[in-house]
Formats: C-alpha cells, sequence, structure tokens
C-alpha cells in the first residue's frame, strides 16, 4: 500500500505539470494584461513595470523562471493587491472556502446516501418516486440559480437567515445547502442505482438465506457494494466543494479562493490565477488518490501491490 501511494504521488507530478502548463500559456494567449485597466501608461513606465515583472523575457523563459519558483514553494507576487504575495491571499481565503466546502461534503455524504437507499429500499414507491424527483431537480437546477433564491427568499423575504457575509455561523447555513444541493441529489441518484443491483447481486441474496437481520444485510453487505460509484465520484466533487464554489463565493459575498480567483481573471492577475490552479489541481489530485485507497476499505476484492 505504501509503495503504491508513493507511486501516484510521484505521477501525479506529470499531470500537475500538465495542468500548470496549459494554465500559464493560456492566461499569456489571453488580450490584455495586469497593467492595461488603468489609463494609459507612460511606455517608460510600462517598461520598467515589465522589467520588474520579468514581462520583457521571453514567454519561455518566463515559464521556466515560473516552475522554478513554484517548486520552491513561491508563487509570485499579485499584480493587483499590492505589497502581498499570492501564498498569503489564497492562505487567507483557503480556511473559508476548506470550512464551506467540508460542512457542504458532510452534509452531501450524510443525506444523499440515505437518501438514495431509501428510495432502494422502497423501489416504485411514493418515497422512491420523490427522490428521484428532488434529485432530478437538484442536478437540474445550477448553482448561479439556487444561490441567488436562496438568498432571496430566506434571506431577503423572509429575513430567517443573513442574505450575504462573512462572521456568524447563520451566514453559513445559505451557503452551504447552495453548495451541496447538486452533490447530494448526483450522491442520492448513484446510491439508489447502485443499491439496487446491489440488493439482487448473489451475495446479498446469500446473505438474506443465511437468516442475517435485514438490517445487517443492509448496512453491512449492500450498503457497502452501494457505496463504492459513490466513492469514486466523492475525489472530483471534494476537491470543487472543498476549494470553494466561485458562484456561491460571489452570491453570498465570501473572502474564499473563489472570490479571488474571478477577481484575478478579470484583472488579469496571471500569478493569483496560477496560483488558484495549482491548488485545485493539488487538491484534485489527493483526494482521488484517497479514494482508490478507500476502494481497498470498501471492497476486499481490490488489493494495491
Amino acid at each position: 500500500m505504501l509503495v503504491y501511494t508513493i507511486r501516484r504521488v510521484v505521477g501525479a507530478i506529470p499531470t500537475i505539470l500538465i495542468v500548470v502548463t496549459l494554465a500559464f500559456f493560456m492566461m499569456r494567449i489571453a488580450p490584455g494584461g495586469p497593467f492595461d485597466r488603468g489609463r494609459p501608461m507612460d511606455p517608460t513606465v510600462l517598461a520598467n513595470l515589465d522589467a520588474t515583472f520579468g514581462f520583457d523575457e521571453p514567454l519561455w523563459r518566463q515559464y521556466l523562471i515560473y516552475l522554478v519558483n513554484l517548486a520552491q514553494g513561491d508563487m509570485g507576487p499579485s499584480f493587483i493587491y499590492r505589497d502581498q504575495r499570492v501564498a498569503e491571499i489564497i492562505g487567507s481565503g483557503l480556511p473559508v472556502s476548506m470550512l464551506l466546502g467540508g460542512l457542504a461534503l458532510t452534509l452531501a455524504v450524510l443525506l444523499g446516501p440515505t437518501l438514495g437507499s431509501l428510495a432502494a429500499l422502497r423501489q416504485n414507491s411514493i418515497s422512491d418516486y420523490a427522490v428521484s424527483s428532488v434529485a432530478t431537480f437538484g442536478i437540474t437546477i445550477p448553482n448561479f440559480v439556487a444561490a441567488p433564491i436562496l438568498s432571496l427568499v430566506f434571506g431577503v423575504m423572509l429575513g430567517w437567515l443573513p442574505a450575504q457575509g462573512w462572521g456568524d455561523w447563520r451566514q453559513l447555513i445559505l451557503p452551504i445547502v447552495a453548495l451541496s444541493l447538486p452533490f447530494v441529489a448526483i450522491i442520492a441518484r448513484l446510491t439508489r442505482g447502485a443499491m439496487i443491483e446491489a440488493l439482487r447481486s448473489d451475495h446479498v441474496r446469500t446473505a438474506r438465506a443465511y437468516g442475517l437481520p435485514a438490517h445487517t444485510v443492509v448496512l453491512k453487505h449492500a450498503l457497502r457494494a452501494a457505496f463504492l460509484p459513490v466513492a469514486g465520484y466523492l475525489g472530483p466533487a471534494a476537491a470543487s466543494l472543498l476549494t470553494g464554489s466561485i458562484v456561491i463565493e460571489q452570491v453570498f459575498n465570501l473572502p474564499g479562493i473563489g472570490r479571488h480567483f474571478v477577481q484575478g481573471a478579470i484583472n488579469r492577475d496571471y500569478t493569483l490565477v496560477m496560483g488558484t490552479v495549482v491548488v485545485i489541481a493539488v487538491f484534485v489530485v489527493l483526494f482521488n488518490l484517497m479514494v482508490d485507497l478507500l476502494y481497498s476499505v470498501l471492497d476486499p476484492r481490490v488489493r494495491y501491490d
């Protein structure tokens, strides 16, 4: 297991390198630059700024310099936020995004399998139809629609919860619900389909034939097998949730890295966008590795040699 983990971590380095390379050159190819949004600058001032930040170097050399600095843990300075390094900006926004995403992931993992199992155990009943309908609704309604509606209804019209802001635990409720809704729906659908298949499998029928209690058959045998496709989905889902949602943080005015990513892209803050991309890529790799290891726990037939 340890050898496999080390091999996967080493094998992830080329993947992260490809992501960094694509993001670097796509940002540089895009029209505009970090110093083009204000009033026109004197050519001498602009040339001095380019020399200070290395924009006067050939693009391939800028790329190599960025890779060397990144390998040393230096993501560079922000071009828009004065006197701030990208690592400092991400360090201040990442805890917010991780708290929001972690709570949303917890809600999705608890609620999604519960609803999916309930629908599978009562297949073709009113409960099954209700769960399937709600799940379909949750999948089809995107965050940029659900978040403003929740903020308007529960925050503005009813006044039950704060519509925006950060600092009070009540301000977390609406963002967590809005962020977790599609993930709850997808996990519920995955669990329902996998649970129906698991209940019809040979090992579950054998467990029932041995006279095991119904709750033991469902929890120990059927649900464990049904959670395999859910575990495969949790890798990218967890990375997306824990790094925050761009739309959710914009709607609810949260100081997470998703909001910084949007501002960096608008302002052509190359290093800030690149730093955010690197963080997200690392999270995706780590969570996919955790899912692979989780497979060996859920399915005894899976072994990593």
